[in-house]
């Protein structure tokens, strides 16, 4: 196939996960002619849209947190409510069916969005040649099947499990975090390399359903992104759950022996040894930046992989940008799509960005973590005079009802300028709570516009009213 057999278009896309489909139908959407390339195939050998986020990641786990939470509550959280049952039964297949029957509609329904955009799509492996070619491999024979000629390429191939070479996936029973969403059944004993997002959300989903958790840290310090009184209030509170974290615990080795995972780990007492029924990794995620270009393509890496971009996410290559996990910035879906919109329409000579001060950051344990902006110990860094208002959701009647009264709100502001900084959210339902803090830190408001706010009454979102108003010793629901 030669070059001059190519389609043209407009606009390529690499990968059709949250930032790669985003971008593609906002492309179509500003009038280009767009193609998107994708390679992901589901574990029934079908190809599947939606990239990591919809078939292995934020999707399925939220699925299966939340039956995971139904089941605990039917077990013991009911009682509270006056609310009796009879034995409550785990049915996992059905759980994990309702799980793939969520992914299956999502995904079919980014097909949709594609066909109702007029956005091509096609499969296989993409790989940018000069002159802005994209040639597509079959993933099988590796053989070219198709070329695209594009005028600007948007790469967003995202991102892969970090594997360690002392514990490398082996007999379903050293898994990583795509693994530990297919068990057929529950683990008696279940090690998570990685106290991190995805090892508190799958210790939280498997120790709800039965299972006995142990997560090994290798930092000393608990969620060390997170604010601190944030981390240290969640960290006492999943202990309390039955979350066996060990900080300071670095893995030395893990083998599967008989039906037993053995894993030896190091800490401040020295060497240890733990035997698991099985073994998730949960260390990270890296780029997937190899094999997407050829090597006389002028796209610079970092030491870690990622593409470098400039603020726009341009690449050192003109015409060619890139999104998502691939760059620099946090792994978050809703940071990828925003980039492919800002992209898409910087294309079209608009002159949108992305405020990447302001991403909201969750993690859906229970209660929830949220945050946005900046942390206390980031503007003792930084050298910021800074005030800080906390309000317990134990004062706040709505939880209190809800029997949901654990964990806090913590606002930051400048001492100065009355800036919001940051707002910092353990609670039941932060993931919906944080929304109101980015919208009021994206307008630049001051913790007073928030203490003038008329907040409807009973609701969660009145601790934020009452956290600012902590801020200047105002609270109305505590002692100041």
């Amino acid at each position: 196939m030669s070059k001059k057999d190519a389609k043209e278009y407009d606009v390529v896309v690499m990968g059709a996960g949250p930032a790669g489909y985003v971008a593609a139908i906002r492309c179509a959407q500003l009038g280009m002619k767009t193609a998107c390339v994708d390679e992901w195939i589901n574990r029934d050998g079908k190809p599947s849209l939606g990239g990591t986020c919809l078939n292995v990641g934020c999707i399925p786990s939220k699925a299966l947190l939340e039956s995971s939470h139904l089941y605990a509550m039917t077990k013991s959280g009911f009682t509270a409510h006056g609310i009796k049952l009879s034995q409550a039964q785990l049915d996992l297949p059905a759980m994990m069916a309702r799980k793939q029957n969520i992914v299956n509609e999502l995904t079919n329904g980014i097909a949709g969005l594609f066909k109702t955009n007029k956005v091509d799509l096609f499969q296989g492996h993409a790989r940018i040649a000069s002159g802005l070619l994209v040639n597509i491999k079959d993933r099988r024979t590796k053989e070219v099947i198709e070329r695209l000629q594009a005028k600007h390429i948007i790469i967003a191939t995202g991102s892969s499990p970090v594997s360690l070479p002392r514990a490398e996936p082996k007999d379903d029973m050293i898994v990583d975090s795509a693994g530990a969403l297919e068990f057929t059944a529950v683990p008696k004993r279940l090690g998570i390399v990685g106290a991190g997002v995805i090892g508190l959300e799958l210790g939280s989903v498997w120790s709800r359903l039965g299972s006995e958790v142990t997560l090994l840290e290798t930092m000393d310090e608990f969620l060390s992104a997170a604010d601190q009184q944030i981390a240290r209030s969640a960290l006492r509170a999943f202990k309390k759950q039955g979350l066996d974290i060990r900080l300071d615990a670095r893995l030395v080795s893990a083998d599967v022996k008989g039906k037993q995972v053995k894993v030896v780990y190091e800490n401040k007492q020295g060497e240890q040894q733990e035997s698991f029924d099985k073994l998730v990794v949960a260390v990270g995620r890296k780029p997937n930046s190899d094999l997407m270009f050829d090597a006389e393509m002028e796209i610079e890496l970092d030491e870690r992989r990622f593409i470098l971009v400039d603020e726009h996410c341009e690449t050192s290559s003109p015409g060619i940008y890139a999104i998502g996990d691939v760059v620099r910035g946090p792994m978050l879906a809703h940071k990828a799509m925003e980039e492919g919109v800002m992209v898409a329409e910087r294309i079209a000579g608009q002159s949108t960005e992305v405020n990447y001060e302001n991403i909201p950051n969750v993690i859906y344990t229970h209660p929830e973590i949220a945050w946005a902006g900046k942390t206390e110990q980031q503007c003792k860094q930084l050298g910021i005079d800074y005030k800080t208002g906390v309000f317990p959701m134990a004062a706040n009647g709505r939880a209190k009802a809800m029997h949901a009264a654990e964990g806090m709100v913590k606002i930051i502001s400048h001492a100065q300028t009355d800036r919001v900084l940051g707002v910092h959210v353990f609670a039941a339902n932060a993931s919906e709570l944080i929304a109101q803090a980015v919208t009021a830190m994206e307008m630049q408001c001051s913790t007073e516009d928030i203490q003038l706010t008329m907040f409807a009454h009973p609701t969660l979102s009145e601790a934020i009213h009452e956290a600012a108003l902590a801020v200047d010793g105002h609270a109305i629901h505590i002692k100041n």
